[in-house]
């Protein structure tokens, strides 16, 4: 039966296939193959089916051109088949054969097409009315992926360009693609064998990196995308390494992945394209060495590369992205490691970052800087030196930057410099003590924390007394009141601190400091209460004080049961101490003894505690004065 050329696609393909497997019952040469062809037939026909189930599949694009691909393919096993047929075969036998293999290997591929298209859901959005902006994304990124997976090479690489301007538009297009389930499609056809279409999954896969929600997603897709972006990083474009940077730097995050490419020359050939690479690429390549620099096992790798002298040469020169991400990876590779350090200030380090701190464009990139100057600074030597670059009128300027984390790295590099009192003296002069009182004041809760840093610095009198003028003490009243844990403890320590005379200790005591750190004593935490058993020890030490902590019924059980040694990381001696303050009170000796502090003394002296032979000897003579004065 002749079909007619303008027959729908449907029709045709469902007519050839009946025809075909006619004509197959009549074959004489290759039944096997032929019974092969059959069976896989019988399976297309029932996609066939299920494709006239759905309205769109007669106007659909992609179903048209699959079901005109199917009827050209079940032509050619048609006419193949009437060959087939006749004794002799007229173009041999290993033509036919050939032949035959691949019709199979083309109803083999339409099978797949036909799965992908009916599960995709694309024949179901045809008779969808689009209402909102959402889904016409969605119904967009669907056909596209599924374009992706079916169809010639030129259609593949068509639906690529389509894809990566839907996802440009909008990080929201980017989740509703991955959320559709492009990830798996995208590492897929990093296998293909045209350049263009892997360089442009590569461009796709570091865009869906640069939104948040959606790394999970790569990270889950493991090795095999990580092998795959690390082969593009040695024998890639220029363009394609950019973007294959782009995408690691969302990997690597994870450890195992950090690990891999640390294990697999991925440091290697980083670092060639810092000092090879376009200005983009050597900028990612560079943040990508910045995270796997903060893994210990990997630094030995860096080490071995040389990294050091590339990394100090992409800070001297390179792009302000390029610069920062450098200085930050130097800032990962030198902790801990003073050899690291000596080496940066000898390669002229030192000259970089303050060339950089002062030329940077963002406030929010001076954070690595301010690291870098705290890694540094705990040498002394090159403390030194960063004092004598003028760091620490850099530093002043950074703890009254409108951006968080640089004020808090600053907070961090203040303590760590002010290593003695010339430097404290200079750092107070130039106005980080203001600075640092003023970040009191501050919403976040790890701006907050900061305040323990300058008081652990104030041993110098002009100082602390600069703290306190400025109305330091009723904040530290308000940080021990504060709901946040870290809060409090940091402000105890600061009391602690703080309590350098009976001056300092009355006016603490009187703006409800006292009261703040007893209710601290019975806080969940241990280091709440070692933190507040220290403050205690130094208010204490002024009359008010002593009178304030006996009138509170907590105060004494609360010190008491925390002598029990069963208690640890807790040092007992702050304790002890302010036990020893009231112990001269006949009232608070029953109290103590009460509550069972002889019990506790006499393990904390066997166990050599500061204080607690004394303080026990103190409670036996009270028991003895006891004694005596009875009638």
């Amino acid at each position: 039966m002749k079909v007619l050329e303008n027959d729908d696609p449907m029709s045709l393909s469902n007519h050839l296939l009946a025809s075909l497997l006619e004509q197959i019952q009549s074959i004489n040469n290759f039944k096997g193959k032929w019974a092969l062809i059959k069976s896989k037939l019988s399976g297309l026909g029932a996609q066939l089916a299920e494709f006239s189930e759905f309205p769109a599949s007669f106007s659909n694009p992609l179903a048209v051109d699959l079901l005109r691909s199917i009827s050209q393919t079940l032509n050619e096993a048609s006419s193949l088949s009437r060959k087939c047929q006749s004794a002799d075969l007229a173009e041999g036998k290993l033509r036919t054969q050939s032949d035959i293999d691949a019709v199979s290997a083309k109803l083999d591929r339409h099978i797949k097409d036909s799965e992908i298209l009916i599960r995709s859901g694309v024949l179901q959005d045809g008779g969808v009315t689009v209402s909102s902006k959402k889904e016409a994304a969605r119904v967009e990124s669907r056909n596209l992926i599924t374009r992706l997976q079916i169809g010639t090479t030129e259609s593949k690489n068509s639906a690529m360009d389509s894809l990566l301007g839907l996802l440009q538009e909008d990080d929201k297009n980017v989740m509703i693609a991955v959320a559709q389930g492009v990830v798996p499609v995208l590492v897929r056809l990093l296998d293909s064998s045209s350049l263009e279409i892997k360089e442009k999954t590569v461009a796709v896969i570091s865009r869906v990196s640069s939104v948040e929600s959606s790394k999970h997603v790569l990270i889950a897709e493991g090795l095999l995308l990580l092998n795959h972006l690390l082969r593009v990083l040695e024998s890639g474009s220029c363009f394609a390494k950019e973007k294959a940077c782009i995408a690691l730097q969302a990997l690597s995050f994870s450890k195992e992945n950090a690990r891999a490419i640390g294990s697999r020359g991925g440091i290697s050939s980083l670092l060639e394209i810092c000092q090879a690479g376009t200005p983009g690429s050597q900028a990612f390549a560079a943040g990508v060495l910045k995270v796997l620099a903060s893994l210990d096992e990997i630094k030995e790798n860096f080490i071995e590369e040389n990294a050091v002298f590339v990394l100090i040469g992409l800070a001297a020169s390179g792009t302000a992205l390029a610069q920062e991400n450098s200085i930050g990876c130097l800032c990962n590779l030198v902790s801990d490691d003073e050899n690291l350090k000596l080496l940066i200030v000898k390669e002229g380090g030192i000259e970089c970052l303050k060339n950089f701190w002062d030329s940077s464009p963002n406030p929010k990139s001076l954070e690595v800087a301010v690291d870098f100057v705290r890694q540094l600074a705990s040498s002394p030597h090159i403390a030194d030196a960063l004092i004598a670059e003028d760091f620490i009128p850099r530093l002043e300027s950074a703890l009254n930057c409108r951006v968080l984390a640089v004020r808090i790295a600053a907070a961090r590099a203040v303590y760590v410099l002010g290593f003695n009192s010339k430097t404290r003296k200079e750092m107070g002069e130039c106005g980080c003590t203001i600075a640092l009182i003023k970040m009191l004041d501050g919403k976040a809760v790890e701006e907050k924390k900061q305040l323990q840093w300058p008081c652990r610095r104030s041993y110098c009198t002009p100082e602390t007394e600069a703290l306190i003028a400025e109305d330091f003490i009723p904040r530290l009243e308000s940080a021990l009141n504060c709901g946040v844990l870290a809060v409090r403890i940091a402000a105890a320590r600061a009391v602690y601190v703080l309590g350098f005379n009976s001056k300092t200790r009355k006016e603490m005591g009187e703006c409800g400091c006292t009261i703040a750190l007893i209710k601290m004593l019975d806080g969940k935490a241990v280091e709440e209460k070692e933190a507040a058993a220290m403050a205690l020890s130094s208010l204490l030490l002024y009359t008010g004080n002593r009178k304030v902590f006996r009138n509170d019924e907590r105060g004494i059980v609360n010190a008491v049961q925390l002598l029990d040694p069963w208690i640890q990381n807790l040092d007992k001696k702050y304790l002890v101490s302010i036990l020893s303050e009231l112990v001269s009170s006949k009232n608070c000796r029953k109290q103590m003894v009460a509550a069972g502090a002889c019990v506790y003394l006499q393990k904390l002296v066997e166990m050599n505690v500061e204080g607690a032979k004394k303080l026990l000897e103190s409670l036996g003579r009270g028991k003895i004065w006891g004694v005596f004065a009875r009638p």
